[in-house]
């Protein structure tokens, strides 16, 4: 069976991997892992905690949901609290390189990165997901890190604070900036997935799933395409404006105008054709996209 560990503080990672006491009770940057007596193995692995991680080298594969990812230099990982990760290679070790933040939501909390923290999707992106940098992306978030590392290795002042959520926010601003890079460098691939995200609706939308299980979410589209739903939800309001929930709307309004006007069924029976299991709910979709009621749709036409 494998062995679960969850993380509800910076000092408690502190403490397992025998590193000295944290300079800062919600935030730590780990360069180097110590060497430990550890097994891996089979370890799954959760915290209360945000990391941010710049791999240098590491030996082995670690998992993250159901996506395997073997390490490159120069990537970067993102983990929200409560994500599983797990090392189920034997031979698997720590990353000697690169750097690692650790900070607990509470560091955030009060500040303005507090309220934005949900608009950087990429921390619920799969491993498979991971942005690669470059040399001289690397150095420029280096930099911020080392800003922070500063700031945590001279006296706590009153202007501390500030600073090392400055540099933190930084970081991830610059990530999603980097991120947007990566989508312009794989367009061509992007638009494979565009066309396969709207096949995937088309197969859906004429199979018994749509009355069986209902509308399909998010997540639901990007596991068919293998990727988590927020990375297909970011590909897609890059390539095309609008996001995977806003295609989804739009598919399922197009198809109610089309059984609206070319049968007699109620409005209750279009709302369950379509997936819905109450037909307020679709009426209220319609009017949102629209302007106009089912009813009043079909009157005017």
């Amino acid at each position: 069976m494998s062995e679960f560990y969850h993380l509800k503080s910076i000092a408690e990672l502190h403490r397992l991997f025998g590193l000295e006491k944290p300079l800062h009770p919600l935030i730590t940057i780990i360069k180097e892992w110590p060497k430990i007596d550890f097994d891996f193995k089979d370890t799954k692995m959760t915290s209360d905690l945000y990391v941010i991680g710049l791999k240098g080298n590491v030996r082995g594969t670690f998992k993250y949901g159901r996506n395997s990812y073997d390490y490159e230099e120069g990537t970067l990982v993102f983990m929200a609290p409560n994500q599983v990760a797990r090392f189920d290679d034997a031979d698997a070790e720590l990353d000697r390189n690169g750097w690692n933040i650790f900070f607990h939501p509470d560091l955030i909390r009060k500040s303005t990165l507090g309220n934005t923290i949900k608009d950087y999707s990429f921390f619920s992106y799969g491993l498979n997901e991971a942005l690669h940098v470059s040399d001289k992306e690397k150095h420029m978030l280096t930099d911020f890190v080392q800003r922070i590392e500063t700031e945590l290795e001279q006296n706590i002042d009153k202007h501390s604070q500030e600073l090392i959520l400055v540099n933190l926010e930084s970081i991830l601003k610059y990530c999603s900036r980097y991120y947007d890079r990566q989508f312009y460098t794989r367009t061509n691939l992007n638009k494979d997935f565009i066309v396969r995200f709207e096949q995937y609706l088309e197969d859906y939308f004429a199979s018994d799933d749509l009355v069986n299980k209902g509308i399909p979410n998010v997540t639901e589209c990007g596991k068919a395409l293998n990727m988590s739903g927020s990375y297909l939800s970011d590909l897609l309001k890059l390539e095309t404006g609008r996001s995977a929930k806003d295609h989804i709307h739009s598919y399922i309004i197009e198809k109610a105008k089309t059984l609206l006007l070319n049968s007699n069924s109620s409005i209750s029976e279009v709302s369950y054709c379509l997936g819905f299991e109450y037909s307020q709910h679709f009426s209220k979709l319609f009017k949102s996209k629209t302007g106009l009621t089912p009813i009043e749709f079909r009157n005017m036409n």
